[in-house]
């Protein structure tokens, strides 16, 4: 793939996200692919947030070179009240921000606090790190971005 058309392929899944946000009224710029996620943030042309706890980072993983603010902390999960403060220090109100946790449930409230707080593009990584729950109630068999084979790494 040429530099040109993978540029205009990431920016259309950027284009694409927001239509289909607009159209369902998500409060922030929409949802992406874990593919289009790595596609865009391997080209520098996004910032990959990981909003999972440092524990889950540490003990399950994490892609190399992304940003961490967590959305929540602990094993009870208690939300981060400084989410958006946070977040916009490391990232800057109009940069590309593409939020990821486990599934994709937690980012895409973060994404809808982070826009509250007036980061206009920020997306939600669909499907997240590990993936939905299958019917064997395990995560990783059937989407996410470990399942799809792309870049990660480990403690």
């Amino acid at each position: 793939m040429t530099v040109a058309l993978a540029e205009r392929s990431t920016h259309a899944a950027l284009a694409t996200a927001r239509e289909a946000a607009a159209a369902a009224g998500l409060p922030y710029a929409g949802g992406i692919s874990p593919q289009d996620a790595w596609a865009l943030f391997s080209a520098g042309e996004a910032l990959l947030v990981d909003v999972r706890t440092a524990e889950e980072r540490k003990f399950v993983g994490y892609v190399p070179d992304s940003l961490h603010v967590a959305w929540a902390t602990g094993t009870s999960l208690t939300r981060n009240p400084r989410f958006a403060r946070e977040l916009e220090a490391k990232t800057g109100k109009e940069a590309v921000v593409l939020l990821l946790c486990r599934s994709g449930n937690r980012s895409a409230l973060a994404a809808e606090a982070a826009a509250k707080a007036g980061l206009t593009q920020v997306f939600n990584v669909l499907e997240g790190f590990e993936g939905e729950l299958d019917a064997q109630q395990q995560r990783g068999r059937q989407n996410g971005w470990r399942f799809h084979g792309l870049p990660w790494q480990q403690d």
